[in-house]
């Protein structure tokens, strides 16, 4: 296999290949904000419960998680662009199935594919960034423009979501990525250099393997424990996701070609930025997740105006993108991280204090600054991970990258969801009891007034003598829910920010530290390991 080699600072033709790896992380982010827009339809055609609805929502991010760390370690052993064009190509395909699901099951199924095949394009965008470009200013500008794109494009799915479904049927939302990811397949395969600085050490199958399925049993417990009903089953998978995870870790300890070197991961400048960029995204996309559901089941809004309403995150991300890459120069990681955190925990305090009757403005003001505070904190993350490891390894540190948005915005989506989920069951449980008719409510009627706010809407059509106070129920519950979550999330972004601020170092020791990284990583000195 023939390396290309390049020894500009930047790749021939560079603003175009640029673009044709943006275009080709828009898609995969397209498509994890795409099914919650749709939420509250799916809910209605498929009479689904919330916990299944929880997982239709993050099926995509779940197939991406699990399969990005593989995935990346493959890229940079047989191929950065052939992967690429492999998941632009199936996510063509998973669009269609999706569309067309014809079952719950079936849509969850698509999703996951879905995902996977984000999984073979994604992580390839930024490890092709950060082996074309050099480091410096070139490379923390083009870092800065995929993050805030990739993230903003979240944003712009629910926005075109929304569009389709005030005309067409819940499926037509995901057939958005189609088209894009046929466009930018083309671009990609003209534009966009193969076999550059590539790894030629052997891929480790069996801790793929193991990584998949561990994270795979690590967001579906989260998701499921907290159910009702669903406890034991979500309990056995935390603990399946607990071994897994246990064996890959003593696996990559042991090999000799780890797919992913916890030498590395041990870095302070690798650890701290990967779990507050984890942090921060997944709190992103949670957010987002229960907005949705409460923009259209609570306030009303139809599919267009909750898929305009989270527009000010797109406006946050899309200004401060740059702000960030500034700051992050002059005043390094942990100072821009610290900035985003502060937005994003301005922004989960605005949630806390939404109702059934909260105007427009204070919904946008929640938006922008959980987009503004992603933008800040992203963009430091991602160069922190990229300048951290060796180039040779660069697949890891762009699957970490792509597992700050991936992983954790799965666990938080599942977390979040999971909390509305028990938050809106508890409530309903609660107001039955109290119920004057109470004796005359069935075990079968309680179960499907606790499911999902679809489902109660599914047993008032059912009951119409009793339809305002189900509903009346379903909306006091949802909001119970949604509380729940958004206080969750704001304790977790509280969380981060004291590890961010705890253990990331001034700028000057940044610079320093990742300095002795690359002395190390050339062999002038032996392996900087220790955590420093």
């Amino acid at each position: 296999m023939t390396q290309t080699r390049l020894d500009a600072d930047t790749p021939p033709r560079a603003r175009l290949v640029l673009a044709a790896l943006i275009l080709g992380a828009l898609v995969c982010n397209i498509n994890l904000a795409a099914a919650n827009i749709a939420l509250p339809e799916i809910g209605d055609a498929f009479g689904a419960t919330q916990s299944a609805l929880t997982i239709v929502g993050l099926g995509c991010s779940l197939g991406l998680a699990m399969s990005v760390l593989y995935f990346g370690a493959l890229a940079d052993r047989y191929g950065r662009k052939q992967l690429l064009l492999l998941g632009l190509a199936l996510t063509v395909a998973a669009s269609f199935l999706s569309a067309f699901s014809v079952s719950i099951d079936m849509l969850i199924v698509s999703r996951i594919f879905t995902g996977i095949a984000a999984g073979m394009a994604f992580p390839t965008t930024l490890s092709l960034i950060t082996a074309l470009w050099a480091p410096g200013a070139r490379r923390t500008t083009a870092i800065a423009l995929w993050s805030g794109v990739s993230a903003m494009s979240s944003v712009i799915g629910s926005v075109l979501a929304g569009a389709l479904l005030t005309v067409f049927w819940w499926g037509s939302a995901f057939l958005i990525a189609a088209p894009i990811a046929a466009a930018a397949f083309v671009l990609v395969a003209i534009a966009v250099p193969a076999h550059v600085k590539e790894s030629a050490e052997p891929v480790d199958h069996v801790g793929g393997v193991l990584a998949t399925l561990g994270v795979a049993s690590l967001v579906l417990g989260i998701g499921t424990v907290f159910a009702p009903g669903e406890t034991p089953f979500g309990a056995t998978l935390l603990g399946a996701a607990a071994v897994l995870l246990g064996l890959f870790a003593w696996r990559q300890w042991r090999a000799k070609h780890p797919l992913y070197d916890l030498r590395v991961a041990r870095r302070r400048m690798f650890w701290v930025p990967a779990t507050g960029g984890t942090i921060v995204f997944g709190s992103l996309m949670g957010s987002m997740f229960v907005g949705q559901q409460y923009l259209q089941n609570i306030l009303g809004y139809s599919t267009l105006q909750a898929g305009l309403a989270v527009v000010p995150a797109a406006v946050g991300l899309l200004i401060c993108a740059p702000l960030s890459a500034r700051l992050l120069t002059a005043r390094g990681t942990r100072v821009t991280m610290l900035a985003g955190y502060a937005f994003v925990f301005i922004g989960f305090l605005t949630t806390l204090t939404w109702n059934p009757a909260t105007p427009y403005v204070l919904i946008g003001t929640g938006f922008l600054a959980i987009g503004s505070g992603a933008a800040f904190a992203m963009t430091p993350a991602s160069r922190a991970l990229t300048e951290s490891t060796p180039v040779r390894r660069v697949g890891m540190a762009s699957a970490t990258s792509d597992l700050q948005r991936d992983l954790g915005g799965s666990v938080m989506q599942a977390l979040l969801g999971a909390i509305l989920a028990a938050g809106f069951a508890i409530s309903f449980r609660r107001q039955i009891a109290a119920f004057p008719e109470a004796s005359s409510v069935t075990d079968e009627i309680t179960t499907a007034l606790q499911a999902s706010y679809a489902s109660a809407l599914h047993v008032a059509d059912q009951y119409p003598q009793y339809r305002a106070e189900i509903l009346a129920g379903a909306t006091q519950s949802l909001v119970t829910g949604a509380w729940a979550a958004y206080l969750v999330g704001a304790i977790a972004i509280a969380l981060g920010a004291v590890v961010v601020s705890v253990f990331l170092p001034g700028h000057t020791r940044e610079k320093e530290l990742v300095a002795a990284y690359a002395r190390a990583d050339a062999g002038a000195q032996p392996a900087q390991s220790s955590g420093l």
